[in-house]
């Protein structure tokens, strides 16, 4: 099977770089390989180049380039982040990225529960809020049922416990951060507009290079580097730069910032297709998430009692690349924690397949992917009578 005849539904996962941002790298790799830190001339000029690319990401978020903290990947960047919590509570949810609740769960902390279709409540967020917490972190968009959280209500309530606290004489400070990555390219991920903190973005979800993410964070908030050493990223992150990675993240960003509206509305288009060929013929098939707020390119669906792990291997056989779950979950062999939060059942969380649409994907290919979708799960829940 060539990589032509793959049907690539699984975007959330990983993206391939883009052919241009592959061709702005390439010279970094090769005859522009100097390090950034080095004093002579070629070393001087590659980290004028490494600072107008991370000026360019921040104009594409809204944000200022001092305020920027490249890492490799968003998992560095989320725990990053948790450093604001300091010896402080922190209030997150239950459906957040591995690395979120993992981070959290080093720290004094509670998690709040979602509503059947994944949206956080604004109020359940203002009512875990204690006059030692110090840090709420709340994603985006759900990277399995791609549900697009209040970002604005909370960064609000936010705001207005701020200044209670100056009111009250308590001077404990108070971050929003949030894990935008799976919005990029498909929702709007200005900082001024989400109202935030902190924000991490991957690279690897925009059709740039994997493990290179950024951390971008108010000047104000207080952060202690996990990794220490020659003092770069203004001490915050130390190691050589990732120079490629960076000139190529700029680029991927860019693009997709420019083409979000055109390529939101294709993707919506392609997904609510896909959506309507699948669930018009038994079996049936329940959409998880909201109906609403949701990434334009993201669909899950479930089957009670289907065996989705081996649909996945059957579809994969027929060159449909698809997902059960998060590309973490699936690595560590373990049940969703997203679909257990929801209330889902064993039965329900085990036969769910996730599909995330991208720029591999059109008309075409999704009418395909939809035949051989209902094919596979006709066999298998034939196969299981």
């Amino acid at each position: 099977m060539t990589t032509s005849d793959i049907i690539y539904l699984d975007h959330a996962a990983a993206t391939p770089c883009r052919q241009e941002v592959v061709e702005v790298m390439l010279p970094y790799l090769s005859e522009k390989f100097y390090n950034p830190s080095s004093p002579y001339a070629p070393a001087v000029e590659i980290r004028r180049e490494y600072e107008a690319a991370k000026h360019r990401i921040a104009m594409a978020i809204g944000a200022k380039p001092t305020d920027l903290t490249m890492t490799a990947g968003a998992t560095e960047s989320i725990n990053l982040a948790m450093m604001a919590a300091h010896d402080g509570h922190v209030v997150t949810t239950t459906i957040e990225h591995a690395a979120v609740l993992a981070s959290a769960k080093l720290y004094n902390h509670t998690f709040v529960e979602v509503s059947p279709k994944g949206l956080v409540a604004p109020e359940s967020i203002a009512a875990a809020l204690r006059p030692d917490t110090r840090l709420v972190s709340i994603g985006l968009a759900n990277n399995e049922i791609g549900t697009i959280q209040p970002l604005r209500q909370i960064a609000e309530i936010i705001q207005r416990k701020r200044d209670q606290r100056l009111r009250d004489g308590n001077t404990t400070p108070l971050w929003l951060h949030t894990d935008a990555s799976q919005g990029v390219g498909q929702i709007d991920i200005n900082i001024a507009r989400l109202g935030v903190d902190m924000l991490t973005l991957n690279a690897g979800k925009c059709y740039g290079p994997k493990q290179t993410a950024l951390l971008w964070h108010r000047p104000d908030v207080q952060l202690h580097p996990i990794i220490v050493g020659g003092g770069q990223e203004s001490s915050l992150r130390s190691g050589t730069e990732n120079v490629a990675g960076v000139i190529g993240f700029a680029v991927a960003l860019e693009l997709a910032e420019r083409e979000r509206k055109d390529e939101s509305r294709r993707l919506a288009s392609l997904r609510d297709m896909l959506q309507h060929e699948l669930t018009q013929a038994p079996p049936d098939m329940s959409v998880s998430g909201h109906s609403k707020k949701r990434l334009p390119g993201s669909l899950h669906v479930t089957i009670a009692g289907l065996d989705a792990e081996r649909l996945v291997f059957a579809l994969e056989a027929r060159g449909v690349m698809v997902a059960t779950g998060s590309a973490c979950a699936a690595n560590s062999g373990t049940r969703s924690h997203v679909l257990t939060a929801l209330g889902m059942s064993d039965a329900q969380a085990d036969g769910s397949l996730r599909m995330t649409l991208g720029r591999l994907n059109d008309e075409a290919s999704i009418r395909r992917a939809a035949q051989i979708i209902r094919e596979e799960v006709a066999r298998e829940m034939e196969r299981q009578r």
